[in-house]
């Protein structure tokens, strides 16, 4: 999509980063991705046999690009990791692949990025208890499964009730959203939720998936949050994760406006956010 050219060239414009706070990944290793994928599945898309129907499932054809850049986004992740644990925060402008299980793909998602990062962080030693906060108007639906039996990694998902995955797994904590929600319930929600997560969950490290399909220009997220509302999301999240000393990777996840400035606008104030509370 041509929001993961405009999202740094925008922010370089402005000044928010500098070419100094880019990087570019290489590819994730096998060995890693395995941590969380079947072999039999990570097969298919390094040989180019998905069937007819997973490529539907999925909702690109495959082609050995797309299974490279999936690669590269997962390692992205992985790297973004060791920048939030030197500087509080780490952005990965592409990632949030939440729709990914064990042994296939779903829409648009070809790997789990920030699971695989996460078991690359217990492997490694890097973490000790993980959560997961997926704000984007899907619920994560791979993750809450791939995490379902791991009370190392906690999933927090607040979603579109009424959205895609029609068949919503389920995560450690799920806050549903009726159609029409808008800024002052969806803060009012997130402010109740997440402060006692920290409290008592006491992560070490936290993914935040920063979907700006929640937008009430959104074609399909059914929700009412403004831009305004969307940045003061961001600064919650920020705020709360600082005030813990917890390190936290974000990835951009779905935003789906009409005009892709808004998409752009939505997506640079995660950065500008970030920048403003990390320093």
């Amino acid at each position: 999509m041509l929001k993961y050219e405009l999202i740094p060239e925008q922010l370089m414009h402005e000044g928010t980063i500098t070419t100094a706070n880019i990087f570019t990944p290489a590819a994730c290793s096998e060995d890693v991705v395995l941590l969380t994928h079947d072999k039999a599945y990570l097969d298919k898309l390094l040989n180019q046999t998905l069937s007819a129907g997973e490529q539907r499932r999925i909702g690109f054809p495959q082609t050995p690009e797309l299974t490279q850049r999936e690669l590269m986004i997962t390692q992205g992740t992985i790297d973004c990791c060791f920048y939030a644990m030197e500087n509080g925060a780490a952005m990965n402008v592409a990632g949030g692949t939440h729709h990914a299980f064990a042994d296939r793909g779903e829409g648009f998602c070809l790997l789990n990025d920030m699971a695989i990062a996460s078991n690359y962080l217990l492997r490694q030693n890097l973490a000790g208890q993980i959560l997961i906060i997926d704000l984007d108007v899907h619920q994560g639906n791979g993750t809450a499964k791939l995490f379902e039996h791991n009370p190392r990694v906690f999933t927090f998902s607040m979603h579109g009730a009424h959205n895609y995955p029609f068949h919503k797994e389920h995560s450690d904590l799920d806050v549903p959203l009726a159609d029409n929600t808008d800024d002052e319930t969806y803060l009012a929600l997130l402010q109740t939720h997440l402060p006692k997560l920290l409290t008592d969950l006491k992560p070490d490290f936290a993914f935040f998936l920063s979907g700006v399909d929640i937008l009430n220009t959104d074609k399909y997220g059914k929700l009412k949050v403004s831009m305004e509302g969307c940045k003061q999301r961001d600064a919650i999240v920020f705020s709360l994760l600082k005030q813990h000393g917890i390190p936290v990777t974000v990835a951009m996840g779905g935003g789906y406006s009409p005009h892709i400035r808004t998409i752009v606008e939505a997506h640079c104030n995660t950065f500008r956010m970030a920048v403003n509370i990390y320093g």
